[in-house]
């Protein structure tokens, strides 16, 4: 994590549980509506009314819009994360990370292919406006990127992998192929693309496997 995201976790932690539940809300409320709407489609009125929450309430906790939206970066950096959780700690195996694939295409038939990836949503709006709002985004893709990579590397000491494979290089392809296939999805309104991206990913790790002469 950042020194800006870790201090933001030490505030969090001065408030009473009821602060924390307030606080909390106020996120949730605000993550929806930048999901749906972005962050310039979304107004702090618009989050006090799904919140049902005040303005002196909203204020309490953070000092501006900005503020705000780097918890919601927060926020949906853990959530995405635990939605793939517990898979997303054992990516070790052609299997595990297939089954990674697949439940990234089922979450997105699931939401009818609306919105694309939480993060990589921010990242479109923000990467070149706000600086630390990047910097927030850009830990939220390593946090992400560590256990693929992980996992890889777990694959290739066991001599699965070849040894002249980058686990990491790999790991960001994945990636890569993951985020890209999410914005043609979204955009086309078919999961094809997301699918065949993630397909050839697999093929090519899969075509990197060590077998028995």
């Amino acid at each position: 994590m950042t020194e800006d995201t870790l201090a933001q976790a030490r505030d969090v932690g001065r408030y009473t549980a009821k602060g924390r539940a307030t606080r909390t809300r106020i996120v949730e409320a605000a993550a929806g509506l930048m999901f749906e709407s972005g962050v310039s489609g979304t107004s702090i009125e618009d989050v006090l009314g799904k919140a049902s929450a005040s303005a002196s309430q909203l204020y309490h906790y953070f000092d501006d819009k900005h503020a705000l939206v780097r918890a919601v970066i927060a926020f949906q950096t853990d959530a995405t994360l635990d939605l793939q959780r517990p898979l997303l700690d054992r990516l070790d195996s052609v299997a595990a990370l297939q089954e990674w694939c697949d439940l990234h295409i089922a979450i997105q038939i699931s939401r009818n292919l609306r919105g694309g990836c939480p993060i990589g949503s921010l990242a479109s709006e923000l990467a070149d406006a706000d600086p630390e709002s990047r910097a927030d985004l850009a830990d939220g893709f390593a946090r992400w990127g560590a256990p693929i990579r992980a996992g890889l590397s777990t694959m290739q000491a066991r001599g699965e992998l070849q040894s002249d494979v980058s686990p990491a290089a790999l790991a960001t392809a994945l990636m890569a192929a993951l985020q890209g296939g999410l914005l043609l999805a979204q955009t086309q309104r078919d999961i094809a693309p997301l699918r065949d991206a993630l397909t050839v990913m697999m093929d090519y790790i899969r075509s990197l496997q060590v077998t028995d002469p």
